[in-house]
């Protein structure tokens, strides 16, 4: 019942930020140079038909009374139609979002699998040669914008080495292996920078951990280094970890912008993207809400987790 207390308390807290990034996106939109009235009457339209688009469009209303009327749909579940193709927002984000959602989830696994073992093995061999490499191709790895591994990996794999298809996107629904296979390379471009950051987490915090009392009395006790770290380690080093993480989820969110564009994914980036040029306001707004969401949720389970991990958390 605490627990269930605690997300609601933490979902009632949310309405206000979402308000916010609403608000500084609808103003940011405004402050931008073109006209939206312009781009749907169409090229070479009259003053005349701009006028009618942009009465037809509310956008010859005030700031405030737009936003006002943009907040009350949103409170009855409307996103609004999008200015340029006439269909829901929503409809527009749900379609591209399983696209985006494959591509952060695959990161993500992938940043994991490099990080846990090797910030673990990092950790248990500190000062060592094979210490010092991680540390350096960690560096390069956080220094390494999504854009120059994207483009580097098309080159080598998917055009040199003919392993992986470059570019394109196919719904799990109709070929799985070709869904893998078109996932792998994009994923990989934004996991090697996650699995970087993370490393250096997880090395870290283990190196933190192994030195603590306890990890000296379980050794005393026989117990192996496997053991130990598994059994004792992991965990108590996690914390910190996980906070880093969902720091990184935003980080792939934003990422997904270039990545999708590097591999012709038509996710939920290249929709915000294309909705930047033609100056779609209700599709700019929903991406940003949409986004704000998610990255809010991540964080609550972030939080909720730290209970899982540490028990003084849990009984707090």
């Amino acid at each position: 019942m605490n627990a269930l207390a605690y997300i609601g308390r933490r979902i009632v807290s949310t309405v206000p930020m979402l308000v916010l990034v609403g608000l500084i996106t609808f103003l940011l939109i405004h402050l931008t140079p073109g006209d939206p009235a312009a781009v749907v009457a169409g090229e070479n339209a009259s003053m005349a038909a701009i006028e009618e688009a942009r009465h037809r469009l509310g956008l010859d209303q005030p700031f405030l009374v737009q936003f006002w009327h943009w907040l009350v749909r949103v409170v009855g579940g409307d996103l609004g139609m999008s200015f340029t193709s006439g269909r829901p927002v929503t409809e527009l984000i749900l379609d591209r979002m399983p696209i985006t959602l494959s591509l952060t989830t695959g990161a993500t696994l992938i940043g994991l699998l490099i990080a846990i073992p090797l910030g673990v093995f990092a950790a248990t061999q500190r000062g060592s040669s094979l210490d010092r490499t991680t540390i350096f191709i960690t560096s390069l790895g956080i220094a390494a914008p999504e854009f120059f591994i994207g483009l580097l990996l098309v080159l080598l794999v998917a055009l040199e080495l003919g392993w992986l298809p470059a570019t394109g996107y196919v719904p799990f629904a109709d070929n799985p292996l070709e869904w893998l296979l078109r996932l792998i390379l994009p994923s990989l471009t934004l996991g090697l920078g996650i699995a970087a950051e993370l490393t250096r987490q997880v090395r870290g915090s283990m190196i933190d951990v192994l030195s603590r009392d306890y990890i000296q009395t379980a050794r005393a006790k026989g117990l192996s280094t496997l053991s130990v770290i598994i059994k004792h380690g992991l965990k108590n080093a996690a914390i910190p970890v996980v906070t880093v993480l969902g720091l990184q989820i935003r980080r792939l969110l934003g990422g997904t912008v270039i990545v999708e564009q590097i591999f012709a994914m038509n996710g939920v980036g290249s929709l915000a993207v294309r909705a930047v040029f033609l100056r779609d306001l209700p599709v700019l707004l929903g991406v940003a809400l949409t986004t704000a969401i998610v990255v809010l949720l991540v964080n609550l389970v972030v939080d909720m987790s730290y209970g899982y991990f540490d028990p003084k958390v849990r009984a707090e």
